[in-house]
């Protein structure tokens, strides 16, 4: 099969949720997907081929630390990001906007993009919805993210407007730097980032513009930046819906398996975050009865798995009581299996989340799930 530069199929629906197949030249995707983060051309302890067999169809890489560090240019002369870090199936790669305000302590924000000073070295540079463009498509990606402003939780109504139209002008430029970037954008995607904080008109306004400029999918930003799941929630049950219903709908930044779980019910089919990465480092894995703390001493002489349900290499071959010690003593193979666990428990939340979609029964599912997982293991 010949494989298009993008389709995007809905094979079946529950209520508001959809699993489906996104195709791409560098492979499929099964949607609802989730994407480990691989920051800085690596899934944190994690090797490509342990990501692959854990289940996942695609990454994330990070465009702000990428042109930081080791630079755009030279990941071009080096082929590309794909061949750098081994990985040779789809990757996403964020616009840079979040980070660049999230990560440098000097920043300046104009209408032609946002000055900053680099984390590492205090370096000055200039991130705009061209540069953004630019480096994406050096860098390779196969899913480019428009280059947007993440309005800040807690805005005001008329300060999230402000940010939201700036977004929306820089989404068009962003299309059109796209449009302009050749052979790339003959074989990438590009996707818009709505905004619009948590009030139902502004998200709106911004869904309208993003589908009046056209774009392969859609994502909602600026949400998981600490308003809460209740008020996210509340966000996705309309968010959504205001976007094409035969386009991908992207949730950047989420989340705990529970998010997950509850934003698939809205109607979301794609997810990227740190957590399972994050959390494995920090000696936290996920379970089927929830998140389970290694680090407790009531583990130091448990010789069974980290969850009994799962079937990864780590639960199969070692206990509670190893993982215990490898962590606490601050061995790098504690932080490498803690990792591989969670980001097999994720592909596997998405996998069950594929099948009770397909067989008409995600609310049993959902229902289920949540009344294990918040009595904690």
């Amino acid at each position: 099969m010949t494989r298009s530069r993008f389709t995007f199929s809905i094979a079946a629906t529950d209520g508001k949720a959809r699993t489906g197949t996104l195709e791409m030249l560098r492979g499929s995707i099964r949607t609802p997907a989730f994407m480990p983060v691989g920051t800085a051309a690596t899934v944190k302890a994690m090797r490509p081929a342990e990501v692959r067999a854990a289940g996942a169809d695609i990454i994330l890489g990070n465009t702000y630390h990428l042109m930081l560090r080791p630079g755009a240019e030279r990941m071009e002369a080096l082929g590309g990001l794909h061949g750098f870090m081994g990985w040779d199936r789809p990757i996403l790669t964020d616009s840079g906007g979040y980070q660049v305000m999230s990560l440098s302590a000097l920043t300046k924000m104009s209408e032609e993009g946002v000055a900053f000073s680099s984390h590492i070295d205090g370096s000055k540079h200039m991130l705009t919805p061209e540069r953004s463009m630019e480096i994406q498509r050096l860098l390779g990606s196969d899913i480019v993210m428009a280059f947007d402003e993440c309005t800040k939780n807690g805005a005001t109504r008329d300060e999230a407007a402000l940010s939201m139209e700036r977004s929306m002008r820089w989404a068009k430029r962003s299309r059109d730097a796209f449009d302009a970037g050749g052979a790339h954008a003959e074989r990438a995607a590009l996707f818009g980032i709505q905004q619009g904080a948590l009030d139902e008109g502004l998200r709106k306004a911004s869904a309208d513009a993003l589908i009046d400029i056209g774009f392969d999918g859609y994502a909602v930003g600026g949400l998981a930046v600490g308003e809460g799941q209740e008020a996210m929630f509340a966000t996705l049950d309309f968010a959504p819906g205001q976007l094409p219903a035969d386009k991908p709908r992207y949730l950047m930044g989420v989340g705990k398996p529970d998010d997950i779980v509850g934003a698939v019910e809205r109607g979301i089919d794609m997810f990227d975050c740190v957590l399972p990465t994050r959390s494995g480092r920090n000696g936290q894995a996920f379970t089927w009865n929830g998140p389970l703390n290694i680090r407790n001493a009531r583990f130091a002489e448990d010789m069974g798995p980290l969850d009994p349900e799962c079937g990864c290499p780590v639960c199969t071959g070692w206990g509670r009581a190893y993982l215990h010690h490898l962590v606490k003593a601050k061995e790098i193979l504690g932080a490498m299996l803690m990792t591989q666990h969670n980001i097999h428990f994720y592909q596997s939340l998405m996998q069950n989340l594929r099948d009770a979609i397909a067989e008409g029964r995600l609310a049993a599912f959902a229902s289920a799930f949540r009344a294990r997982y918040k009595g904690g293991a």
